[in-house]
C-alpha cells in the first residue's frame, strides 16, 4: 500500500486570533464583505426583502390603518408619526435575515471553506454585520421615499440622520442574537419561527404604529421599556421634537448591552462550531 494512501487528510488549521493583527483583521473583513456583496450581485432577488418591505409596510399602515389610526383627514400627521416607528421595525427585520443566511451557509459547506483558511473566525460574523447594515441602510432609504413622497415632513435634517444611524447602531446589536440562532439552530426555518415569536411581541406591543396611551397600564408598563418603543419615540424626537432623553437612553443602554452580551457568545459559538 503507497505512503500516499495512508497520509490522513491535514486537519484545519487552527487560528489563534490574539496573533492576528489590526491591519489583517481588517483585510479579512473587506474581502469576506466583498464577497458576500457580489453574491447578493449574483442573486439581486435575496434584496427583494429590503425594497419591498418598507414600501408595502408604509402604504399598508397610512392607507389601511391610517385613517382609523389617526383619524380621518390626519394622514400627513401619522406619516410623521409611522415613519419613524417603521425605521425601528426595519432593523428587526433585517437582522432576522442575517441569521437565516448564516444558517444557510452552514447547510451549504461555505463555512467548511472558511474553515480551511487562516483567518479571525470573528472577521466572518463581522463581514455578514456589514453587509446586512447596508442591507438595512437601503432598507431605510426606501422607506423613507415612500414617507416623503406621501407627505412626511422633518423639522431637523440633523435630527432625521442622527435617527438613521440610532434605528442602524440599535438594528446591528440585534444582528449578533441572529447569528447566535444562526450557529445554534439547525434549520433557517427555525430561526424564522423563533424570530417571528419574538418580534409579534415586540413590534405590536410598542409604540411603532399607534400611541400607547390607550393600552392598559400593565402593557403601558412594557411599552416604555419595550427597545422598540424607545426607539420609535427617539427617532420621532430627533426628527420633528418632543421627549427624548428617556427613548434615547434607554435605546443607547439596549444597544451596548445586547451587543456586550451577544456578541462574545456568537463568536464563541461559531468558532466551537467551526473549529
Amino acid at each position: 500500500m503507497s505512503t500516499a494512501t495512508l497520509t490522513a487528510p491535514s486537519p484545519a488549521p487552527v487560528v489563534d486570533e490574539a496573533r492576528i493583527g489590526l491591519r489583517a483583521h481588517l483585510r479579512h473583513i473587506g474581502a469576506l464583505t466583498r464577497r458576500n456583496i457580489l453574491w447578493i450581485k449574483q442573486d439581486p432577488e435575496s434584496m427583494f426583502d429590503a425594497i419591498l418591505m418598507p414600501l408595502v409596510f408604509t402604504l399598508l399602515f397610512v392607507y389601511v390603518f391610517g385613517g382609523a389610526i389617526a383619524g380621518k383627514g390626519n394622514q400627513q400627521e401619522y406619516v410623521n408619526y409611522v415613519v419613524p416607528g417603521l425605521m425601528a421595525m426595519m432593523g428587526m427585520n433585517m437582522a432576522t435575515g442575517v441569521g437565516t443566511g448564516f444558517n444557510q451557509d452552514f447547510q451549504t459547506g461555505v463555512m467548511d471553506r472558511f474553515r480551511s483558511l487562516p483567518i479571525a473566525r470573528s472577521s466572518v460574523l463581522i463581514a455578514k454585520i456589514m453587509v446586512e447594515i447596508l442591507r438595512l441602510i437601503i432598507a431605510v432609504g426606501v422607506l423613507l421615499a415612500v414617507g416623503f413622497a406621501l407627505g412626511l415632513s422633518v423639522s431637523s435634517v440633523p435630527g432625521l440622520f442622527a435617527s438613521i444611524g440610532l434605528s442602524i447602531l440599535f438594528g446591528s446589536s440585534l444582528m449578533w442574537i441572529f447569528l447566535t440562532l444562526g450557529v445554534t439552530m439547525k434549520s433557517a426555518q427555525a430561526i424564522q419561527a423563533m424570530g417571528f415569536l419574538v418580534m409579534m411581541p415586540l413590534q405590536f406591543g410598542s409604540s411603532i404604529f399607534t400611541p400607547t396611551s390607550t393600552m392598559p397600564g400593565w402593557l403601558q408598563a412594557f411599552t416604555d421599556y419595550n427597545p422598540i418603543s424607545t426607539l420609535a419615540d427617539a427617532s420621532r424626537a430627533l426628527c420633528n421634537g418632543g421627549p427624548l432623553t428617556h427613548g434615547l437612553t434607554w435605546t443607547l443602554i439596549w444597544t451596548v448591552a445586547i451587543t456586550v452580551v451577544m456578541a462574545p457568545i456568537a463568536i464563541h459559538k461559531f468558532r466551537t462550531k467551526s473549529s
